[in-house]
Order: structure tokens, then sequence, then C-alpha cells
């Protein structure tokens, strides 16, 4: 059986265009903007030295999601030109006090792979891993809930996460898991040392092999009355906390 063809990254709208030209230009493949469009895409595409395609409207449904507007700005990109590779990532990262890393455990709803990478960019972490298998992959729906934050923060691809994640803690990097049963409650964390925090699949949690490799599980004082928090949720109070105690 020939193997499955990667499908095509396209990205839409103006706002998600404009990140990657502004902050990935190099993954930018192909660029289709409607004319005469937005004068500041044209600006950034010349600056970047990227070509513009008129956009063939005829052509726009079997680029984009469903019904999302594409307010006339479509950009095909390069997935592995938005992944950085985990050994070279390992290689140049110099973990610093207070310093801040993202791995996804198995998370598969796309929507909530933007959120992260969206509160990730926001509070100030040094990057997002993403294992490349059991994982929601980079998609249009990631880029757009991540409101264009995946151009701007660093992606790690991860083929083997237990080495990945092994590889890390020699460089003295604390891995700190987040589970509802968690031992050590958030508030009670400071923080100091250069931490990796690991965010689990919306249904089982943080994967075992992940667990095994964790220095602590956290867990978030809730109300009794509910059940959890939506790992992304859970991520925007973890990650807001990693801040403030930086600060």
């Amino acid at each position: 059986m020939a193997a499955k063809k990667p499908q095509k990254l396209y990205i839409y709208g103006k706002h998600s265009v404009a990140e990657a030209l502004r902050h990935a230009p190099r993954s930018i493949r192909a660029l289709y903007l409607e004319e005469p469009g937005d004068k500041t895409l044209y600006d950034l595409a010349s600056k970047a030295g990227i070509q513009v395609v008129p956009l063939d409207l005829r052509r726009v449904t079997s680029m984009v999601e469903g019904t999302v507007a594409h307010q006339g700005a479509v950009a095909l990109v390069g997935a592995t030109e938005l992944l950085v590779d985990a050994e070279r990532f390992v290689e140049s990262f110099n973990p610093k006090e207070g310093s801040v890393l993202v791995f996804l455990s198995e998370v598969q709803d796309p929507h909530n792979v933007g959120a992260i990478i969206r509160s990730a960019a926001a509070f100030g972490a040094a990057a997002v891993l993403l294992p490349m298998h059991k994982q929601s992959p980079i998609t249009p729906a990631v880029i757009r809930s991540s409101a264009g934050m995946a151009f701007q923060i660093p992606l790690v691809g991860v083929p083997n996460p237990q080495q990945t994640i092994a590889a890390l803690k020699k460089k003295g990097v604390r891995v700190l898991g987040l589970a509802a049963d968690g031992a050590v409650p958030l508030a009670q964390e400071p923080f100091k040392a250069p931490t990796m925090l690991i965010l689990g699949n919306e249904a089982e949690g943080v994967a075992p092999y992940a667990r095994a490799l964790c220095d602590a599980m956290l867990s978030i004082d809730i109300e009794p009355k509910a059940e959890s928090l939506n790992v992304a949720a859970s991520a925007a109070v973890a990650l807001y906390a990693a801040r403030t105690r930086r600060a």
C-alpha cells in the first residue's frame, strides 16, 4: 500500500497570514491574496520577498475548511518549516531560572492545542513541545485557535518523547505534570528552577510514560462542585501562575 500523502497545510484569514509573514516567512510555500486586497499583506509579502499569486475564488473552497471566512488571504505553509527538530532544540536550549517549557502529552483536540500555544506565547514560555504520534498535528484549526501565536513561539516536533524529556532533565529541567489528582497544589510550586509543564490528554490525562518521568504532579484547586478544568484552561492557569512567580 502506498504511503499516505501528508495533508496540505493552508492557513487563511488576514490575521493568521500576517503573523506568518511577519514571524515565519520561510515557512510560506505559496501565498494567495485577493486583488486589490489588503495593502498591509502585500507590503509584508514584498518585504519578505514572497511572490503573491492572485486568489482564485473558484479554487478557494479546496483550501479552506467548511465555511470559515478566508478574508481574501490564503497561504500554503510547510509544517516541517514550522517545527523545530527536537535534538537540535535540546542541544541549543539553555535552561535559566524561571524558564518554562510546555509539553503536550497526547492532546487530541486541535482547538485545545491552538489555545495552549496561544497561552504559552502570552505567558512567556520558551517553547511548546509536540510529540509526533498520538497527538494532534499542526492543522489550520490549530493555527486559527492560536490566534497566529503559532508563528511567534518555537514549536518542537518530538519523535521520541521519553528520550527528549530525559535529555532535558539531564540539563537541569524540572518536569511537572498537571493532573486533578496531583499531590502538589499549584499554589505551592515556586517555579524557580527551569521547568517543563506536561499537559495530558483530554480524557486520560498525562500518559503513563510521561508521568513516570515527572518530578512532581501539580493540581489546581477548584470548587468541589466542578469536576475538572479543560486542558487548555488548566494550561492557562498554570502558565499564569508560573509567570507571576517568575516576576
